[in-house]
Formats: structure tokens, C-alpha cells, sequence
């Protein structure tokens, strides 16, 4: 195989990303020839309304699966977080490469921690579980839907929009924008979204080939990590209306996860802490959110089923 065509959204992000996985395949199969097939995806085109009331994060991955599964393109890059933990009919998720920083960050003009701002300060986000840790940590701060591509929401910030808003590490990073960053959460008091700063890369499940290709560049203790967040949601079958998180690590062959389901308000929280052996990450996520059930995780997500 010669060429290889990647189908990635047109965010600046989206863009860093596919032209990342490029880069690495590039250092592993310097003959190839690889081009990015750009597209515009629902998700991008609605910036005003709620994900969740315009059929969630699937929004974003959905053309670009369909241009991977009509051959238009050979792969398609996403962020893990935007990706349904079912595997799409025809298609299999054959590379995670290695995470960048899974915390979620605090921008604002003024103020370098959440705690620090004051009360009624207006606080942007797009996403149930920020919304639920924010308004545990601060009830008393206004916290406004704010949706749009990083940089655009770096901007509003700028502009004096909001006092703040609550973005991923990892995006915030890689579009160069360190510099932003007033201060990190730590990932035990503000869990991160299931597969929070990994890049996943998928293929049409006939095409051994190519999977063969992308297993050169999976990064496998990311993999095992993501495997175990995306285990908890599959058993809680949450999506993106649901206040979920988790976030697994490797040390030594041991698999840490923890995970948390919430209620939007931010007045019930529940949390659970599994570790075990690292091949058994799907079974460590299905038995942590197996204790989420029994610690009553049914009755928070009800309201958002």
C-alpha cells in the first residue's frame, strides 16, 4: 500500500490531530503518501445549541465514519471523547495512540483558581459532568452553555464574555495555547471525560491491512486505559447528557481507575476507586461501574436517560 487517505473534522484541533497520526505513520512507513480528507460535520455546524438536544457528541464522528465506511477514506481520527463506546457497524477502533494530559484546565482573565472567583462570576461550559463538578466545588457561581471550537472559546474569555471556562488540557496544549492555563485539576477531585486526551484512530474492520499499519502506532498502555473508562460507561450506557466521568492510569501492571457519576446540580456524587491487573481492564471498568450501580449511579443518570 502506497496511499492512504485520513477523513478528519476542520478544527483547528481536529486538524492538529489528523496531521499528528499523519506524522507518526509517516516515521513508521516513510514510502506512504498520506492525505487528509476535511470535513465539516454536524456537530461543528450547530455551535448554539446544547449537544445533548441536538443528538450529542456522535455528531462529530458520524461523517467522518460514513466517508471511512463508503471508501471515500481509509481512516478517520477522532477524540476518544467524542466517540460512542460502541463500536460503529463495519468499523473497528484500531489505534489509540498516547495520551496527553487528561486534566481539565481553568482559563480565565483575572483569576487563577475556580475558588477564586467570586460569587455570581459566569463560568462557560458545554459538558454535564464540568457543569456538576463546577457547581459541587462553587455552587454559587452562574455557569452559562458555552460550545464552540478551543479557540473560540478562548476568545470569549478574552472578550470579557465570561470570567471563565473549563476546557481539556490536552487541546488547549496541543493548538500551543499553554500560556492560557491559569491552573490544572487534579484528576481526583475533577474527574476527566472517558478517554479525556487521547486520539483514537478507526478503519473499516475488512481492512486487516491497514489495521496492521495502525497497530504500529497504538500506544498500548493508553489502550488499556481507555479500554477500562470506556468499560464503565458501556455497563452505565451513559452518553453525553449524563454527568460521567472516569480516568484510568498504569503503574507497574497495575490498572488504576476511577470513576464518578453525578447529579447536574452537583449535590450527589458518587465515587470508586478499582484497581487490578492491566489485562483485565475491561473487567476492572465493568466492576467499577457495576459499584456505581449498587451505590445508587441508576437513579442520577434516570433524569438524563
Amino acid at each position: 500500500m502506497q496511499k492512504l487517505t485520513i477523513a478528519t473534522r476542520k478544527s483547528k484541533l481536529a486538524l492538529w490531530q489528523a496531521n499528528f497520526v499523519k506524522t507518526q505513520l509517516e516515521k513508521q512507513f516513510p514510502k506512504l503518501t498520506i492525505t487528509l480528507i476535511e470535513l465539516s460535520t454536524e456537530g461543528d455546524e450547530n455551535q448554539i445549541d446544547a449537544l445533548n438536544n441536538i443528538g450529542g457528541k456522535s455528531l462529530f464522528v458520524k461523517k467522518i465514519q460514513a466517508a471511512v465506511l463508503q471508501k471515500k477514506a481509509d481512516m478517520a481520527v477522532h477524540s476518544i471523547k467524542d466517540m460512542s463506546v460502541y463500536d460503529e457497524k463495519g468499523l473497528t477502533l484500531a489505534a489509540i495512540l498516547e495520551r496527553e494530559d487528561a486534566r481539565d484546565v481553568f482559563i480565565s482573565n483575572h483569576y487563577t483558581y475556580l475558588s477564586d472567583l467570586p460569587a455570581n462570576a459566569l463560568v462557560g461550559t458545554g459538558s454535564p459532568r464540568r457543569e456538576c463538578l463546577i457547581r459541587a466545588l462553587r455552587p454559587d457561581v452562574s455557569i452559562q452553555l458555552l460550545r464552540g471550537n478551543v479557540d473560540t472559546r478562548l476568545q470569549k474569555v478574552a472578550d470579557g464574555e465570561f470570567d471563565a471556562v473549563i476546557l481539556a488540557a490536552a487541546g488547549v496544549k496541543r493548538l500551543g495555547m499553554i500560556a492560557r492555563i491559569q491552573s490544572y485539576f487534579s484528576v481526583e477531585t475533577f474527574t476527566p471525560a472517558i478517554g479525556q486526551g487521547a486520539i483514537g484512530v478507526e478503519c473499516r474492520e475488512a481492512d486487516e491491512e491497514i489495521q496492521l499499519m495502525l497497530q504500529k502506532i497504538n500506544h498500548e498502555a493508553t489502550a488499556l486505559c481507555v479500554q477500562a473508562e470506556r468499560s464503565v460507561n458501556r455497563v452505565l450506557q451513559g452518553d453525553c447528557h449524563s454527568p460521567i466521568g472516569a480516568h484510568a492510569y498504569l503503574q507497574q501492571n497495575q490498572l488504576h481507575l476511577h470513576a464518578m457519576v453525578g447529579s447536574i446540580d452537583g449535590k450527589k456524587i458518587i465515587n470508586v476507586y478499582q484497581v487490578g491487573d492491566s489485562k483485565d481492564a475491561l473487567d476492572i471498568g465493568k466492576v467499577a461501574a457495576e459499584k456505581l450501580l449498587a451505590d445508587g449511579a441508576k437513579n442520577l443518570l434516570e433524569p438524563y436517560a
